[in-house]
């Protein structure tokens, strides 16, 4: 009788029980074979586990092979693949919700759902031009107008799909509206805000970009091959097909293979350099002189290991040991990504995201990892690598008043005769 008269003044029916029983006991439901004719025809003959392994197989060299040629063909195609795999995911994610309660037929959700994606990639992407492209936006007279107001803008977008939700509130599903408002705004929150923090690391550098992702991937798959070869021993309830095998030989391997993948990005300036807009050629140019991140330094290894290696001493670049502390978090803390998807998935009886990708599911499922990885590499820069940007600091300098120019050079001036370097730039 409680439960009756709380369904009554929610507005509510039957529907609290019966999306209880959406996520109840009921057995999961049976997924289709998306493998492709040609596969099934080619591997007819072997068991299910090395089928798996052979279409799991091929389909990852297929997508490392499209994965170099975006790559190579530059920064700004990779960006619009972010958003591309950003917008994928998001649909993947607000389709589950949409299953879930499909039969309730609410009122301007999937409507709602996209709009609340465009305000917030309006606002992500528009403090991303204004911040690493400055010099364009004060050139250009509309993207100047836009600069300016764009948060007034964005929060004006955003304010209009809130009343646009409340107009579409029913009597009858006012708590189903609002679970979906919520699962509207946590996916937004997981997979936009995640993906242009890729975009961030992008633009720091490509090496910031491939690298990151090339350990997840890599931990992916050789954690993979050693659970599948040696894997004895369950890791977690929640993935009963992970193996401390695969976990322990996937972070070495993962650890060697960044080793090996910085040392040989390091070299190149198209990975090391920073996305810059060149206001000479009105092109976007990724050439500069290399930091010190990416100049080979000589460091001595430690006495225990020097009898072990046979060297005192060993030439890499500084990069090298950062990327020590990103594989470590690719192994080790990147996996609870995919485990937290798991989760997920279990708790709406689902075996994948999607069946976008034969053998792999979903966007989502191949990218649960990625995102985690893209959010602990911002943070990781912010800390430890990046500092003021002096380029940055003139381009905004020569956007002031003249009045404020001269404040500013006097107040510097001043400062520099204080601390004596004036006067021995003078003198020199």
């Amino acid at each position: 009788s409680e439960s009756e008269s709380e369904n009554k003044l929610d507005g509510e029916t039957a529907s609290d029980s019966e999306s209880k029983s959406e996520f109840g006991g009921s057995p999961p439901v049976p997924t289709s074979d998306d493998t492709p004719e040609v596969l099934n025809r080619a591997l007819s003959n072997l068991s299910s586990r090395w089928k798996n392994w052979w279409v799991r197989g091929i389909l990852t060299l297929a997508m490392i092979t499209f994965f170099f040629i975006i790559i190579y063909l530059g920064p700004m195609v990779l960006m619009m693949i972010v958003m591309c795999v950003q917008i994928k995911c998001f649909h993947e994610i607000i389709t589950i919700g949409y299953n879930v309660y499909h039969s309730y037929d609410l009122p301007w959700f999937r409507t709602l759902s996209w709009y609340f994606l465009l305000c917030v990639n309006y606002f992500f992407y528009g403090e991303t031009v204004t911040d690493y492209f400055f010099t364009l936006v004060q050139r250009e007279e509309p993207l100047r107008i836009l600069s300016k107001y764009h948060r007034f803008i964005s929060f004006a977008l955003y304010l209009t799909g809130f009343c646009m939700f409340v107009l579409s509130l029913v009597k009858k599903h006012y708590r189903l509206q609002f679970y979906m408002f919520g699962w509207t705004h946590v996916t937004l929150l997981i997979v936009v805000t995640q993906s242009h923090l890729i975009i961030h690391n992008l633009f720091e550098g490509m090496i910031w970009f491939i690298v990151p992702i090339s350990c997840v991937i890599c931990n992916d798959i050789m954690a993979y091959m050693f659970g599948f070869f040696f894997g004895r021993t369950p890791l977690i309830k929640l993935s009963p097909k992970k193996t401390w095998e695969g976990f322990i030989g996937g972070f070495f391997a993962t650890v060697l293979f960044g080793l090996l993948l910085s040392y040989v990005m390091s070299g190149y300036r198209c990975f090391t350099c920073p996305v810059e807009f060149n206001n000479d050629t009105n092109s976007f140019t990724v050439d500069c002189e290399p930091s010190e991140l990416f100049q080979l330094q000589e460091y001595n290894i430690p006495v225990v290991l020097q009898s072990v290696v046979g060297w005192k001493t060993v030439r890499m670049y500084p990069f090298q040991i950062h990327s020590i502390a990103l594989s470590t978090f690719a192994s080790l803390i990147g996996p609870f990504g995919g485990f937290f998807a798991s989760g997920f998935k279990r708790a709406f009886k689902i075996k994948d995201f999607a069946n976008t990708i034969p053998g792999h599911g979903g966007i989502m499922d191949r990218f649960d990892c990625q995102y985690l990885m893209a959010t602990f590499v911002n943070v990781y820069i912010a800390s430890f690598i990046r500092g003021p940007n002096p380029s940055k600091l003139i381009q905004q300098f020569l956007t002031l008043r003249p009045d404020q120019q001269l404040h500013i050079f006097n107040t510097l001036k001043a400062h520099l005769v204080d601390k004596g370097m004036l006067a021995s730039l003078e003198d020199a």
